[in-house]
């Protein structure tokens, strides 16, 4: 697969979850390989040019404390249990969730963490905001819960995407400097407590996630999704590759969200 082609040939009709579309897509960029693999080793995987597309960590996060996840999830409950609808959208559609075990207790969701973003719909009329889940009291608490695997996936992507990197440092430090400037509720605050590099964190809870394409991601930047809980034999499949993970607690994967 070329990469750059790929991206190119993808429209937004290229939901990622219609075969018919998808079966075109792997017939005019097969993924250089017969039938499906299944990758359970560290590995990065290359397109036709070389380029890095991806990068599989299966026990990026295994020293990470327990504690420190339940903490969060448990500070989080009450947004993730409100995020569950019986009407909602794939990402927040109760039928694709899972009661969390007895012994974890993660309260089934989907929410968005940012210390800066905009409302949707309002991107050009009002000034970045924190995000919902963070504009409580608990916001200090669940940033530090969540910083050390934060921290580690930053580190990750400062050898995987330096450039992507420093970007997200620079933004990061613009919008401290805007909050200040304009004196913006609880900017300044939640961005203390921020570990990533990433301004928007999305906190997944015990959900099943059908196959899917970002058209707002970046074919030449990174993703980075982590997984960390008490279950196993859990899978990640990419189609347009014919590649599937193993996605265990620990594991991290990188990839752009539009392939």
């Amino acid at each position: 697969m070329d990469i750059a082609r790929y991206s190119k040939l993808i429209s937004p009709k290229d939901t990622g979850n219609n075969e018919h579309r998808e079966a075109r897509l792997l017939e005019r960029c097969p993924p250089g390989h017969e039938g499906k693999r299944l990758v359970d080793e560290p590995a990065i995987i290359l397109d036709a040019s070389g380029a890095i597309i991806a990068w599989y960590l299966p026990d990026a996060l295994t020293d990470t404390y327990p504690g420190e996840i339940k903490e969060a999830t448990d500070l989080l409950a009450p947004s993730l249990k409100k995020s569950v609808r019986a009407d909602g959208n794939w990402r927040t559609n109760q039928r694709l969730f899972n009661r969390g075990s007895e012994d974890v207790g993660a309260t089934p969701g989907c929410i968005n963490l940012s210390p800066a973003w905009f409302q949707q719909g309002h991107e050009n009329v009002s000034d970045p905001e924190v995000s919902a889940s963070l504009k409580g009291p608990s916001c200090e608490n669940i940033l530090k819960a969540i910083a050390r695997p934060a921290a580690i996936a930053s580190a990750a992507l400062r050898v995987m995407h330096p450039e992507q990197y420093w970007a997200g440092l620079r933004t990061l430090s613009n919008l401290g400097n805007i909050a200040v400037s304009k004196d913006l509720p609880q900017m300044p605050e939640a961005l203390q407590y921020w570990a990533s590099v990433f301004n928007t964190l999305s906190i997944i809870s015990n959900r099943e996630t059908p196959h899917h394409r970002d058209h707002m991601s970046i074919a030449e930047c990174f993703d980075i999704l982590t997984t960390v809980g008490n279950y196993s034999n859990a899978r990640m499949t990419m189609p347009n590759l014919q590649l599937e993970f193993k996605y265990n607690s620990g594991c991290m994967i990188a990839f752009s969200g539009r392939i």
